[in-house]
């Protein structure tokens, strides 16, 4: 079982684990978690060993990563501090949504539980992340909205933005260029021909305007089918 404070690289395993089956239900493998952290598939392997050892995941030779609840409640807790800094620099410091992911990862090792809940309370308890990401509360759960990549969605689904994926920053900057946002109201007009552009009306009444996004955009929006923020509930147990 864990013992001590965990180290930064093994906080960073968690968390990584943790996200990739935050918004889909297959757990990941070892060359995923390995390309996802920029790290070599030795390395994951080593790691994996370890977090073993200390009880944080289950795992067997040539199968998937999942955590246990030791490991569930660490990644929460890591989860909460990266996405409580991230809101904190775009909403206090002036960050914008695409610079935020690099400063957080820096910070969340650097902070103590203190510090993070006196940040949660000057941010009012947010329950989101600038990125659309939900906030795990201090206790563990988490609320995460019934939303559908917008890339899966057929002709004359409509809803709002609900999620914006942070993978890349370079679309971030893109969709920020474009004034796609978080809350945006948006119905699915169609296809292009032959495998073409979805195109998509975003915004209400006459502010609104038709964009036709590639699948690669189209993919890092996510959709909810109405106004309430509603979903299932997460936790650590």
């Amino acid at each position: 079982m864990k013992t001590g404070t965990p180290s930064s690289s093994i906080e960073d395993y968690v968390k990584v684990i943790y996200s990739f089956t935050e918004w889909q239900d297959k757990p990941i493998t070892s060359s995923q978690l390995a390309q996802r952290l920029g790290v070599a598939n030795s390395s994951v392997s080593e790691m994996v060993r370890k977090l073993k050892d200390q009880g944080l995941v289950d795992h067997q030779p040539y199968s998937a990563i999942t955590l246990t609840a030791e490991g569930m409640r660490l990644a929460l807790a890591m989860v909460r501090r990266h996405r409580l800094i991230e809101t904190y620099l775009v909403m206090e410091l002036g960050y914008s949504w695409d610079e935020v992911h690099d400063e957080a990862e820096l910070l969340e090792h650097a902070v103590s539980d203190t510090f993070i809940e006196r940040m949660a309370v000057k941010l009012g308890n947010p329950s989101r992340d600038p990125h659309g990401d939900p906030i795990p509360a201090a206790d563990g759960t988490v609320q995460l909205p019934h939303a559908h990549r917008m890339v899966e969605l057929d002709e004359g689904h409509s809803g709002r933005i609900t999620r914006i994926s942070d993978e890349n920053p370079d679309l971030l900057r893109y969709l920020a260029a474009e004034e796609i946002d978080l809350d945006a109201n948006v119905q699915v007009m169609g296809r292009k021909p032959f495998g073409g552009a979805l195109v998509v009306k975003i915004g209400s009444g006459a502010s609104s305007r038709e964009y036709d996004l590639a699948d690669e955009v189209a993919s890092a929006l996510w959709v909810a089918s109405d106004s309430r923020h509603e979903g299932c509930t997460l936790g650590a147990d």
